[in-house]
């Protein structure tokens, strides 16, 4: 009598929407969890926004005159503040995905009958709430150093709604950028050098008018600037005056802001689900 020998089967994945969405919150579920385990990481979020806004208000808003006042530039500046703070969050996303590829973490998860997708996607979402967080916190801390919201309360949660959709859109790109370079120290590295030049050359600190005109063209453009914009807009931080001069992407910085989220996701998040199940394979 011989014994037959059978190869384990490969668990099914199941791909229908209702699983693939049950997979993705168990995944953000983790996420979220390790806030408890690790509270350095919280620790983190909600302290360098309150430094980001304390040394900005402060330290520029002695040198740069907006509406002719210090309070005048905090109003501007704060804009500026949310839309650096949630992109540079984004770096979790990758930073997340670049540990758990080190630790062998995504290994366990290739062995489940889960979706491929939604590692990604449950790691994007469970981002969306750190983001969250920090809002809350540096609204808090401009609140302290004299910002104020002048348009009703749904133009304000409009604002921080689109600075959410804005910062998950590029926690994808970061999500790309970590499965090519699945390292943590190289994925900070390789997101400062794309995300400061972005957010630096733009409206979120400085009049556009202060800039070269190289500069000042590429910043107009820029979705950092935009957002930027909008945010400003819908927290009533601008100037009542019209600038009729200003680019179709800054007299319209809502849609131009949602064009870009659109692009990023629909560009992103199939190169960065087809790359995570090529390293899969």
């Amino acid at each position: 009598m011989t014994a037959t020998l059978t190869r384990p089967e490969t668990p099914r994945r199941s791909t229908t929407p209702a699983s693939v969405l049950s997979d993705s919150w168990v995944i953000a579920k983790r996420n979220l969890i390790k806030i408890k385990r690790v509270p350095e990481i919280l620790v983190f979020i909600l302290i360098s926004p309150i430094m980001f806004v304390l040394l900005f208000a402060y330290v520029f808003g002695g040198a740069i005159s907006v509406s002719g006042s210090p309070e005048g530039y905090r109003e501007f500046l704060i804009g500026g503040i949310f839309a650096q703070t949630v992109v540079f969050g984004s770096t979790f996303t990758g930073a997340g995905l670049a540990e758990d590829m080190q630790k062998g973490i995504i290994d366990r998860f290739r062995s489940l009958p889960m979706s491929r997708a939604a590692v990604l996607i449950g790691r994007t979402a469970s981002d969306v709430v750190y983001n969250v967080l920090t809002l809350i916190i540096m609204a808090l801390t401009g609140l302290l150093v004299g910002w104020r919201i002048r348009n009703s309360a749904i133009d304000a949660l409009a604002g921080f709604a689109l600075l959410l959709v804005f910062a998950y859109a590029f926690s994808w790109v970061m999500a790309y950028v970590g499965l090519l370079v699945p390292s943590v120290e190289v994925i900070n590295n390789a997101s400062f050098i794309v995300i400061m030049p972005m957010t630096f050359i733009s409206n979120a600190f400085v009049p556009l008018e202060t800039f070269p005109t190289p500069l000042r063209v590429f910043a107009e453009w820029n979705p950092v600037s935009t957002v930027t914009q909008a945010a400003r807009e819908l927290f009533g931080n601008t100037s009542p005056a019209a600038v009729t001069s200003d680019p179709w992407s800054l007299q319209n910085p809502v849609l131009y802001t949602l064009i870009w989220t659109v692009v990023i996701v629909a560009v992103f998040a199939p190169l960065s689900i087809a790359r995570f199940r090529r390293t899969s394979a």
